[in-house]
């Protein structure tokens, strides 16, 4: 594996070092701690739907619910299943409780590879659209690795009136979905300039010097005000705080997200100073609800052999911005997504290599 690259597909790059690392440090994972709900191999997609329906997706592309309480606290009752990936999909529930299913990107032969799925009780699992396909028509302008036509759905958020937003991690993009498959583009995020953080090795360029790094769209979520806020795990070299979160206005149309000038047109930084996001979600009052991977970045878990570097976190920000607060200490280890339900209980996915479940963390 090399190890060093501007991967916009770092997710993907994490998995093949850290899977020993989790299954070689249990107590890291919180799986033994208290709080949890359920066993499940490698959950990622998690959401909580319409009468408090808490959704899973596992590592073999099942998805279901979960009872959150009682007798049967933790069943998994199947609704689906989709392709199985390198990671378990991403999943998200409208009001009507159809349930988008996103499976990460693969080789351009694996079957079900980076494309949208939607499961209704009706009608069961469909096919919606390929976003591996639609990317190689629609070349990433910013693209760092001489791959534009690079794709790796990761994040979906599903929309009231059908459809769902995909947050592509290769294409550093925002797309729109229609339930008819027709995919847009929303807005596209460029590189930005990031110092070399210590302690990468001798390979790597000189702690402290500057270059340029892709964003990794990874998340997206739809905010309070309708718009559409999306979050960057940040590729090489992947330094600590330099992930970003983005407001993207509803009818922005290849919009340009420049951390340059990050106020300018229908995609603005809405924050920053976080590391590794790979989930969002808001809750009451406004309040913004980060998932940071690892802590200490991506790059960082994947060099150290330390279990302490698999800790993630989820980050509350107020709605003003002004408050920061850390949550669920040091017991998510490459937590995978976050959901909050109507009552302000919030939920996370950990981890998603390995054995894991679902915890709540508030």
């Amino acid at each position: 594996m090399r190890r060093f690259r501007t991967s916009r597909t770092a997710a993907g790059l994490v998995a093949a070092l850290v899977v020993a690392t989790v299954a070689a440090t249990p107590a890291a994972t919180g799986v033994a701690v208290g709080g949890k709900i359920g066993s499940f191999s490698g959950p990622r997609g998690l959401d909580i739907g319409p009468g408090g329906v808490m959704v899973v997706a596992k590592a073999n592309g099942a998805f279901g619910t979960v009872e959150r309480s009682g007798k049967d606290r933790g069943t998994f009752t199947k609704l689906g299943r989709v392709p199985k990936g390198f990671l378990a999909p991403a999943l998200d529930m409208n009001s009507k409780r159809e349930v988008y299913v996103l499976t990460v990107g693969g080789p351009r032969d694996a079957a079900g590879a980076g494309t949208l799925y939607k499961w209704t009780k009706a009608d069961g699992r469909k096919r919606i659209a390929s976003i591996q396909d639609y990317q190689r028509t629609d070349k990433d302008p910013y693209d760092l690795e001489k791959k534009p036509r690079e794709s790796n759905p990761y994040g979906v958020a599903a929309l009231e009136g059908g459809g769902a937003l995909v947050a592509d991690a290769a294409g550093n993009d925002l797309l729109k979905v229609a339930d008819d498959g027709t995919v847009t583009t929303l807005a596209m995020v460029k590189p930005r300039v990031v110092r070399v953080p210590r302690g990468l090795g001798e390979d790597a360029p000189p702690a402290g010097s500057r270059i340029p790094s892709e964003s990794v769209i990874t998340s997206v979520t739809v905010g309070p005000d309708g718009y559409y806020y999306i979050g960057e795990l940040r590729g090489f070299p992947a330094t600590r705080g330099t992930s970003q979160v983005w407001r993207v206005a509803p009818d922005a149309d290849h919009a340009v997200c420049d951390p340059e000038r990050p106020q300018r047109g229908k995609c603005t930084r809405y924050t920053g100073g976080l590391t590794s996001v790979v989930g969002l979600e808001f809750g009451a009052g406004g309040a913004l609800y980060a998932l940071e991977l690892a802590k200490r970045s991506w790059l960082k878990a994947e060099l150290s052999e330390n279990p302490a570097a698999a800790v993630g976190a989820l980050v509350r920000i107020s709605r003003d911005k002004s408050v920061r607060r850390e949550l669920g200490g040091s017991k998510l280890a490459f937590p995978g997504d976050v959901a909050l339900d109507k009552r302000g209980r919030v939920f996370v996915t950990t981890p998603i290599f390995g054995p894991g479940t679902v915890r709540r963390v508030r």
